[in-house]
């Protein structure tokens, strides 16, 4: 009889220790996995629930189905002003934070004196607090005491009121937008240093110019970065809220009364949770429309060397 229980104690042990290894992996992953569930898609899915209500945040909700949707249509100025603004903004940074990017890493990348030293300079203001960043680009845009002014009026011109101007106030938002180049300036300084540099070594026996070989060879072989980095500039475009909060709180005139300050204002200033909701999921909505056509116009202009040497193979 004893024989018989130790025949089967190391058979149960084992089994037992099989189910551990099959368990421990989730543990592993699971502070992962409830931050998802808990703070991601919770509250994305409670915010569509909320968006069909008239919530408030003192006081009994009310379905009142897609009231929200049609009133932010039909009936709210205030929607239409900051979506223009919103999409203008966009039409200038997009397309000057990715040069500006660009440019930098491609510095970066080919002046190997200074480099740790700049690449440190550069990458310094994206850590930055956005707060902090604002009350600096406040002291720099100030019309009795700003610097900006004062270097102007060393040069004999009389600098404008920038945050109080509607002419100049968007444009200082967009300067001070492309201030925080630093992580995007990296993604594309990797991108660069995986660029094999027999393409360039050959072009150049060929007699190819400087600007030959980046229209060429850097965009092409660029592009699954650029890719990236289009689609995270045109995310962070529709999210702007922390500089114009802080500078010019939406004025003048609306010239900076972004959509996300508009989906803040009523959610925090006018208490109408369900409205700024359904403002946050057309957002949503807008942005991934965006995301969707750039990712189909892709197949046009992004280059995978995989695929190339597949079809090759093929």
């Amino acid at each position: 009889m004893n024989s018989t229980v130790n025949t089967h104690y190391p058979l149960a042990k084992g089994r037992r220790k099989i189910k551990w290894g099959r368990v421990t992996p989730y543990l592993f992953i699971f502070p992962w996995l409830f931050g998802l569930f808990a703070f991601t898609l919770g509250p994305l899915l409670f915010s569509l629930v909320v968006s069909f209500f008239d919530w408030p945040i003192v006081g009994q909700s009310h379905f009142i189905g897609f009231g929200n949707y049609i009133e932010m249509f039909t009936a709210d100025p205030l929607f239409w002003t900051s979506l223009e603004v919103t999409v203008r903004f966009a039409a200038l940074f997009v397309p000057l934070n990715l040069i500006i990017a660009l440019g930098l890493a491609m510095l970066l990348h080919h002046n190997r004196r200074g480099k740790a030293f700049f690449r440190t300079v550069f990458y310094l203001p994206s850590v930055i607090s956005g707060v902090a960043l604002a009350m600096i680009w406040a002291w720099v845009y100030s019309g009795e005491y700003g610097i900006l002014n004062y270097f102007l009026s060393l040069l004999g011109i009389q600098g404008p009121d920038w945050l109080n101007s509607s002419t100049w106030a968007p444009v200082s938002i967009v300067i001070a937008s492309l201030w925080g180049q630093g992580t995007m300036m990296l993604i594309f300084l990797a991108g660069l240093k995986n660029i094999p540099q027999e393409l360039f070594e050959a072009a150049s026996i060929d007699g190819a110019g400087s600007v030959h070989k980046f229209l060429r060879i850097t965009l092409p072989m660029l592009s699954p970065t650029l890719l990236f980095n289009l689609i995270m500039t045109i995310i962070s475009a529709f999210q702007q809220l922390t500089l114009s909060l802080v500078l010019t709180g939406g004025g003048p005139l609306h010239k900076t009364y972004f959509y996300a300050m508009y989906t803040y204002e009523n959610a925090f200033k006018y208490s109408r949770m369900g409205y700024s909701a359904a403002n946050a999921w057309f957002m949503f909505i807008i942005v991934l429309v965006l995301t969707l056509l750039v990712f189909k116009s892709s197949s046009a202009w992004v280059y995978y060397e995989g695929e190339v040497k597949k079809n090759k193979g093929a």
